[in-house]
């Protein structure tokens, strides 16, 4: 399983705490960019401006993909001969077309080509903006690559649609390690396994008892606690009292849904960082997955996810004094409260918010 570093919220540090010399800078890792639909240029443009005054030893490989180009096919494979090659991408999200004339989504496809089956929303309180709670820190685990986005529906009759939903056990196993696996690496205490086996007796049901099971034979004794939630009322639960979660792991579907909700307990999607992780690979990207189609080009995007997200990918290289330096510096930025994007209740652009983190490495 793919986590070489803990994905713990790339929280500040203090300078004495850096971890000197783990990797050279004289070592230039590759990786793939992705910058996405919408914000996504601006947000990308944003981290490598971090990353040069930071010194990051990063080559980026860059592929504009963008979900309103028809015959993607070509770049979209050239994107990931790039990430079989450097196994480690960060990426913007990719727009989606509704009418059912669309494609298909490329950021699902990418998922399922790469076989990157736990996605990982960080959802915590960030001193200096305001928002509804307080003391909220918990880590949305949410199964990738099965679920509702199989793709798999089609139209039986006029006016019928048969869609499927599709969970396996094997599937379900994995994504249940690898969450108990990231509570135990990262100090976690509690697992809430989210589902609607009251209703999906077989496909929720198979997830609840799967999860439930690997509890029980590989990590009852470690300590870590597990209940179980129906989704609806998770769903109440997270918006009346998150402070009650700590790690949530659930199918695919429902994971999308709760991440979005978790970004509006803590101010939005510009600060939930994220990542997608596979056995060989690992694409960061925001936690909230948003294109920002309404804002984009207009320098207003708040580019703390997505370098959050580059901060959780440098840590993974092993680059952590370069992690740390820029993640005490996006920290610093927002909890001095001169210079923040709208979103934060500030007035600056991306590229002065981007300007102000640079001052302050």
């Amino acid at each position: 399983m793919m986590l070489k570093h803990c994905l713990t919220f790339p929280k500040p540090v203090l300078k004495s705490s850096l971890i000197r010399g783990f990797a050279t800078a004289t070592v230039s890792h590759k990786v793939t960019l992705i910058p996405g639909d919408g914000v996504g240029e601006e947000l990308s443009e944003s981290v490598k401006s971090v990353f040069t005054a930071a010194n990051v030893p990063v080559e980026w490989e860059q592929f504009n993909l963008s979900g309103h180009t028809p015959d993607y096919d070509g770049l979209l494979q050239e994107a990931l001969a790039s990430l079989r090659r450097n196994k480690v991408g960060l990426k913007g999200i990719l727009y989606t077309p509704i009418s059912k004339l669309g494609h298909a989504s490329i950021n699902v496809s990418l998922r399922k080509d790469l076989d990157i089956y736990a996605s990982i929303s960080l959802v915590k309180n960030m001193p200096g903006v305001k928002s509804r709670f307080s003391n909220v820190d918990l880590a949305i685990i949410r199964e990738n690559t099965e679920g509702e986005y199989s793709g798999l529906e089609h139209q039986s009759h006029p006016g019928v649609v048969e869609s499927l939903k599709i969970v396996t056990r094997r599937k379900t196993e994995r994504i249940a390690r690898f969450a108990f696996d990231f509570a135990l690496k990262n100090n976690r205490k509690k697992v809430t396994v989210v589902h609607k086996a009251n209703i999906m007796k077989l496909g929720d049901g198979l997830f609840l008892k799967t999860v439930k099971d690997i509890w029980e034979k590989e990590y009852a004794e470690t300590g870590i606690a597990l209940n179980d939630m129906i989704v609806d009322n998770a769903s109440m639960q997270l918006v009346s009292r998150p402070q009650q979660f700590d790690v949530v792991v659930l199918p695919n579907l429902y994971g999308n849904i709760l991440s979005n909700v978790g970004a509006g307990l803590v101010g939005g999607p510009g600060l939930i960082p994220g990542t997608s992780i596979g056995r060989e690979y690992a694409v960061f990207e925001p936690g909230c997955r948003h294109v920002g189609q309404d804002i984009g080009g207009s320098n207003v995007a708040n580019p703390t996810a997505m370098i959050l997200s580059s901060v959780m990918m440098l840590r993974h290289l092993g680059l952590l004094e370069q992690a740390n330096r820029i993640s005490n510096a996006v920290y610093n930025t927002i909890q001095q409260g001169k210079v923040l994007t709208r979103d934060m209740g500030g007035n600056a652009s991306t590229s002065q918010f981007t300007d102000a983190v640079i001052s302050s490495l």
